[in-house]
């Protein structure tokens, strides 16, 4: 469903795992990036009805997951700790296309943000099968369900300013940049990307 290029390593979880602190705070401040995320794409296509009616729900779906996350933390006695640069997305927004018409602005941000999910959603899935914890595997299994539901959203969305066969082409760019990527990004087992 997701079309990812390349798959991550099943013994990424194994890795993960043996801090959870560390995880755990990567995915909560995911999930505050998330949100800002969507503030900014309301901010700047508040014109467009349909990006600020869409995008919203998701805003505010995406900090109760911070907070989610957030108690998670708490409840094991740990801190969240700092936040830290995600160079997979440092990356994925550098290979956006700036400038050229409103509308492609759009589909580009509509497509990063689509991109994020879609890699969330297979790691979360990854902990959700793979996690020693049963109670987290659930835990997991709700984000992924969540993030693949985002991830429909902003393709959807980016094929209704686009033509399909346009974004669609786009998107084969985007996943085949990423999968291109993930050979060359740093393997760190305490990030969710």
């Amino acid at each position: 469903m997701l079309g990812l290029k390349l798959a991550t390593d099943p013994r990424w979880v194994n890795i993960a795992e043996k801090d959870l602190q560390e995880i755990l705070t990567d995915h909560a401040f995911c999930e505050q990036k998330a949100a800002t995320s969507g503030i900014s794409l309301i901010v700047r296509f508040a014109d467009i009805p349909e990006i600020v009616d869409a995008v919203t729900p998701l805003v505010t779906e995406e900090w109760g997951h911070f907070r989610r996350v957030l108690k998670e933390i708490k409840k094991r006695g740990m801190e969240l700790g700092k936040a830290r640069k995600d160079e997979y997305v440092i990356k994925l927004l550098k290979f956006q296309k700036n400038g050229g018409p409103r509308l492609e602005q759009l589909v580009e941000s509509l497509l990063t943000c689509a991109l994020i999910e879609a890699r969330s959603c297979e790691r979360f899935r990854l902990l959700s099968l793979h996690i020693s914890e049963p109670e987290l595997r659930d835990f997991y299994h709700e984000f992924m369900v969540s993030e693949a539901g985002h991830y429909r959203m902003f393709i959807d969305l980016a094929r209704k300013y686009m033509d399909r066969e346009l974004v669609d082409k786009r998107w084969q760019e985007y996943l085949e940049f990423e999968a291109e990527m993930l050979k060359t990004l740093e393997y760190r087992a305490d990030r969710v990307h």
